[in-house]
């Protein structure tokens, strides 16, 4: 019969049976036998369902369609119907979420967060039709809740509404901070500084090109993450067990995506090959390496931001970061860079979620990928943790960022590299000896060109303007 799970005081739960065999579980619980085995068995990530609402919204969702396509099919009566309505109704209002208990990863294919979904469903169905939890002959788990569908249809297209339901708050996150890199960019618009590259002096450029820049990257991303959304609508909803539609109405499928979509606001369509579909990965992994990319965008943000903050003597200092708490146990007066930081962090917890689900995805064997627990977890985690860093990002540093505008000047001032914007007038060889020369005095390269009089001192003022030395400008022939 299988081992027993009991209870220490087995008086104050009810008894229920599956496969195994019999076993208490909590009065108060919703949640029936096979989710109390799961718990037991799998003590993994230490996250539950419940960490993520918009799954456990998504679930329910899914089981309110499938029950209105099989009442309108006539193999779910009106009574039983209401009682799951009511359910579902109660849980998208926040009601019994501490019920989805299941640990996010879990072996079986996500089966366990299926039986989660349909025995709270069930018994909180039962007390509204009046009857106690766990008298599942008025409102069954598998034969009612369950109904024409399988954990290999019904979690993924929960899996795909969850993130779709969480997109929107990325989305919004990377829109506000792109917005605040944007403002920062036109404040800072008449700050010349030096651009760099591969660390050395580059040449003259504006502080406000520099903060435009990083508003432009985060734009382009904008607009493809909404596109790859369009990837998860696609559902295997009726395929059950493995995309052949067994124990299903010829018209159930239809009717339970139609549903789906209208209760949730999305337009879901029924994939064409529901057998490929119930195995196929390829849009959590699409989806995934955009949240990789943009992780990745973020990181060499921050990175930049912790550069030219580097200081507040002896480094670039062009620009405070604002001060968020002390920086050192020991020196005192140290402020650290401690949101770029975070974001960092963050962003290598992506990159490394995005190789977990890919390793996952590959995983799949023939009309299955029983790695899905896996990929909803690292792609639903990284959604939370990038749209609460980007937050971070922007509250607790970009909109605090001021400009050291003497101190750009001054590198400017004192560089090399400005010997760039001369080559047109007095050649490349002439540049390089000029170069040299001042790297080995220690003068400065202006000092030098006035003294072997290279270039007329209107020429030169002219030249010098910053307006000239930050974009194409047209010049004699």
């Amino acid at each position: 019969m299988g081992e027993a799970i009991a209870l220490t005081q087995q008086e104050s739960g009810r008894k229920e049976k599956d496969l195994l065999g019999e076993a208490f579980v909590p009065a108060d619980a919703y949640f029936g036998i096979q989710t109390q085995r799961a718990q037991r068995n799998f003590d993994l990530s230490g996250i539950p369902l419940h960490h993520f609402p918009q799954l456990v919204e998504a679930l329910a969702l899914v089981k309110l369609a499938c029950a209105r396509a099989n009442n309108t099919l006539g193999f779910l009566n009106d009574s039983k119907t209401a009682a799951i309505e009511a359910a579902v109704k109660k849980i998208l209002s926040g009601h019994y979420h501490d019920q989805f208990v299941v640990d996010m990863i879990q072996g079986g294919a996500g089966t366990s967060t299926n039986m989660n979904a349909n025995e709270v469903i069930a018994n909180i169905g039962l007390e509204q039709m009046g009857y106690a939890k766990g008298e599942y002959s008025h409102l069954h788990p598998n034969n009612d809740v369950n109904m024409s569908q399988s954990t290999n249809d019904a979690y993924p297209t929960a899996v795909r509404l969850s993130i779709l339901l969480k997109h929107g708050d990325l989305v919004k996150a990377l829109a506000s901070l792109r917005d605040a890199f944007s403002a920062k960019g036109d404040e800072f618009a008449d700050v010349i500084k030096m651009g760099r590259t591969q660390l050395q002096d580059a040449v003259p450029m504006t502080l406000g090109q520099e903060f435009k820049s990083f508003a432009s990257t985060l734009t382009e991303d904008i607009d493809r993450i909404a596109g790859l959304s369009e990837l998860l609508k696609e559902i295997n909803l009726g395929g059950t067990a493995i995309g052949t539609g067994i124990n299903t109405d010829p018209e159930y499928a239809k009717l339970a995506v139609n549903n789906l979509s209208e209760l949730s606001g999305f337009e879901f369509k029924r994939a064409s090959d529901l057998v490929e579909a119930s195995s196929d990965m390829g849009a959590f992994v699409l989806f995934s390496g955009m949240l990789k990319r943009l992780a990745v965008k973020l990181s060499k943000i921050s990175n930049d931001l912790r550069l030219l903050s580097m200081g507040p003597r002896c480094g670039l200092a062009e620009i405070n970061l604002p001060a968020q708490q002390p920086g050192s146990s020991i020196m005192p007066g140290k402020i650290n860079p401690v949101i770029p930081e975070a974001m960092n962090q963050v962003a290598y917890q992506v990159i490394g979620n995005d190789l977990a689900l890919t390793m996952g995805a590959e995983a799949g064997q023939l009309q299955l990928n029983a790695m899905e627990p896996l990929i909803a977890y690292n792609v639903l985690e990284s959604i939370r943790m990038l749209t609460q860093a980007m937050n971070m990002l922007k509250n607790r540093c970009i909109r605090g960022i001021t400009a050291n505008r003497d101190r750009c000047q001054e590198l400017v001032d004192q560089s090399i590299g400005i010997i760039t914007a001369v080559v047109p007038y007095i050649g490349y060889e002439n540049s390089t000896r000029i170069a040299k020369a001042a790297l080995e005095s220690g003068r400065g390269v202006l000092e030098l060109i006035r003294e072997e009089n290279l270039m007329s001192e209107a020429d030169l003022s002219d030249l010098l303007k910053p307006d000239n030395m930050i974009a194409p400008q047209a010049r004699r022939r």
